[in-house]
């Protein structure tokens, strides 16, 4: 039955339980009890998108024009998870999981989101995560979203196959972003890559270890065969025709390359291109207390506690699940970042009480950029900024340093 339907029948039910020429009202009492609670008056409905960033009340509200102004094989690369898509939308429900716990008679007149990391200071915890290709989704790429996020004044990291060089993203910036690195299956490329971001001022090169076996991303390969265009002309099916339009992978021999992930990788990897560069290192992409031990006994820097958003395998398990364990295997010896499914200020909260430093972001600004360019993606942070203040006011912490693990449970 239609939202539509449902919602007139329950106005007819109720005029007539009001009826004095209706008898049975209990058996109307027992028919309207049956209907959902609460009842959704205002749907989200496709036939009504924001045609403007300042008319998003969420930023649920990009991804539908997104799909409208993005190409088919292009929007698909972006939703798509692996499988079944069981750990992406994991990564949603685990929110419901956990309850904060507000705090009254707190006072919250000014409120301070101010984040420091390795000396750093920036607007929010809010952190915009690696994203790949870009200009699949506008021709400003990454360059429109280091300007949004120099906007909101956000860490950014940058990803190995940005359409964006390091050196671009980082003056865009105008501040030193971090560099994500796809070890691939040859060191001399991972050395390469990771000396050049060094060279180029980033703040941190976070290694990237959950992507090893293919993906299967079915609802890419589904909506590619919906696209009509000619997208042989421009994308070329091997590796190194794929990687020699990443900016970052100029003046490097690619030719030998068959995967950017690295299905040899071990703590090995680790320590040699900790040998190799000076800049800080931290891993993303580990999902369990034991990794996390491992990572805080082999000297990395930080932890980003990630399942790629559902992209890299279908698990089933959220990060925000995974997060309590590993916040606890690290003691607070070195900071956690969490990404992968966050879309709330109340998702970003509850990951802070439980002890993340950072939070980040991924596919919301993607939505934007597709949407609005550069921006609907200083909408999307803009929102999650504005959320993010109003929960913090509710649960009575009126700075992060004040969001402690007495403000969230699990339910």
């Amino acid at each position: 039955m239609g939202r539509d339907t449902l919602a007139h029948r329950r106005r007819f039910l109720q005029f007539l339980a009001a009826s004095p020429l209706l008898a049975s009202g209990e058996a109307l009492a027992q028919e309207l009890h049956r209907l959902p609670d609460p009842m959704v008056w205002a749907p989200r409905t496709l036939d009504r998108l924001i045609a403007t960033p300042r008319e998003a009340f969420d930023v649920f509200d990009f991804e539908p024009v997104a799909q409208k102004t993005v190409p088919p094989a292009h929007f698909g690369y972006m939703a798509s998870g692996v499988d079944d898509e069981v750990t992406l939308r994991a990564n949603r429900e685990g929110f419901q999981k956990f309850q904060l716990r507000p705090r009254r008679l707190v006072d919250v007149g000014k409120i301070d989101m101010r984040m420091e990391l390795f000396g750093e200071t920036y607007g929010s915890p809010i952190v915009v995560a690696p994203t790949g290709s870009n200009r699949a989704f506008h021709e400003d790429g990454e360059l429109a979203v280091a300007r949004a996020a120099q906007t909101g004044n956000h860490l950014q990291m940058l990803s190995t196959v940005a359409n964006t060089s390091i050196e671009d993203a980082i003056e865009a910036r105008g501040r030193p972003v971090w560099f994500q690195l796809y070890p691939t299956d040859e060191w001399n490329v991972a050395q390469g890559l990771a000396k050049r971001a060094e060279k180029a001022g980033a703040g941190a090169i976070v290694i990237t270890v959950d992507v090893i076996a293919r993906q299967n991303w079915e609802t890419l390969y589904r909506l590619m065969r919906t696209d009509t265009r000619a997208c042989g002309s421009c994308h070329e099916r091997s590796m190194t025709g794929f990687l020699s339009r990443k900016a970052n992978f100029d003046g490097l021999d690619i030719n030998r390359l068959r995967t950017t992930s690295h299905t040899t990788l071990t703590w090995d990897f680790v320590k040699r291109l900790r040998d190799t560069v000076k800049t800080r290192l931290l891993l993303k992409g580990l999902m369990t207390a034991e990794d996390a031990r491992l990572a805080v006994e082999h000297g990395l820097d930080g932890i980003v506690v990630s399942n790629h958003g559902g992209r890299a395998e279908d698990h089933g398990r959220s990060t925000i699940d995974a997060l309590p364990e590993i916040i606890e295997a690290v003691g607070g010896k070195i900071p956690v970042i969490v990404d992968s499914g966050f879309r709330r200020g109340t998702d970003i909260v509850k990951a802070l009480a439980m002890g993340a430093h950072a939070v980040g972001i991924g596919r919301p600004y993607l939505w934007g950029l597709g949407a609005f360019g550069e921006p609907g993606v200083e909408r999307v942070l803009g929102i999650l900024r504005e959320e993010l203040r109003s929960v913090m006011m509710q649960v009575g912490a009126p700075s992060l340093k004040d969001i402690v693990p007495a403000m969230v449970r699990r339910a």
